[in-house]
């Protein structure tokens, strides 16, 4: 089912969206027991006969509450957003799935490649974890539709090096990537080895970003993944937008700047399901 502008609009202004959580989720890919948080628009009760997209974000804790974000009282406010916009008409109605970070095993968890020093490259079974678990799991509980064109991954600074990871590696499953200030500097760049070999018939719709307080060389390294997938084919304006954002810094408040941006570009009202 295709929702007009004026149809999202009127159905979602009668309530809020909500959340479900489903705490210690059990892989068996990784060791460790992780929550989950779900955001449903209001239309999603309202219209049971409804299907929804569904974006995957990471670090699910700084999210929706600051009560449980990294930084106290610092969260992205993606239901609000979400909500604002989906009412407004500017968005697809969609299904937002918050992974909640393990901790101390985050860095471990999150990078596609193992450093000598720092250790990690568990991305690989995390990807497994989230294709074959998870998303199974969100597909078996909710309406959900599927496809790439219908499942979009993303996430900020490490979040954001595994999701361009698991972007480049799954397109076929991937069609829409959120990548704030994603860590490139990682393990010497590796990242954009591995973009550089990747192999692709299918490109994920990428909104790619960095701040200008960031802190190193942010801008610049962020500024090279760019570089590589545009080698690769993609095209500013129309798979890519980058943006480089004046005075924004590496915390919650300026990702949670950039919800509502990134929410239109990968899910625009006008975008037909599939």
């Amino acid at each position: 089912m295709v929702l007009s502008r004026e149809m999202a609009a009127g159905l979602s202004a009668s309530g809020a969206g909500q959340l479900r959580k489903h705490e210690g989720y059990r892989s068996r890919f990784l060791p460790r027991k992780r929550d989950l948080i779900v955001y449903l628009p209001a239309i999603y009760e309202q219209n049971p006969q409804l299907r929804l997209p569904v974006l995957y974000l990471q670090d699910g804790q700084n999210l929706f509450d600051g009560a449980t974000s990294f930084i106290p009282g610092m969260d992205w406010h993606v239901r609000e957003t979400a909500d604002r916009l989906i009412a407004e008409g500017a968005i697809r109605p969609l299904i937002i799935v918050g992974i909640y970070n393990t901790g101390k095993g985050r860095l471990g968890e999150y990078t596609p490649t193992r450093d000598k020093k720092m250790g990690g490259g568990r991305a690989g079974r995390y990807g497994r974890m989230l294709i074959e678990e998870i998303m199974p799991f969100i597909n078996s509980e909710y309406r959900t539709l599927s496809g790439p064109a219908n499942t979009g991954v993303g996430g900020s600074s490490l979040g954001g090096l595994l999701a361009i990871y698991l972007g480049l590696r799954f397109p076929k499953v991937f069609g829409k990537l959120a990548i704030l200030s994603p860590s490139v500097w990682w393990n010497q760049g590796s990242i954009l080895k591995l973009a550089a070999r990747a192999k692709l018939r299918d490109r994920p719709r990428i909104w790619l970003d960095a701040g200008t307080r960031e802190g190193g060389r942010s801008v610049e390294n962020v500024e090279k993944l760019r570089d590589v997938l545009a080698e690769k084919g993609w095209q500013e304006g129309r798979d890519l937008h980058f943006e480089v954002i004046p005075g924004a810094e590496h915390n919650e408040d300026a990702w949670g700047r950039r919800v509502g941006p990134f929410l239109q570009f990968l899910f625009p009202s006008g975008e037909t399901a599939v």
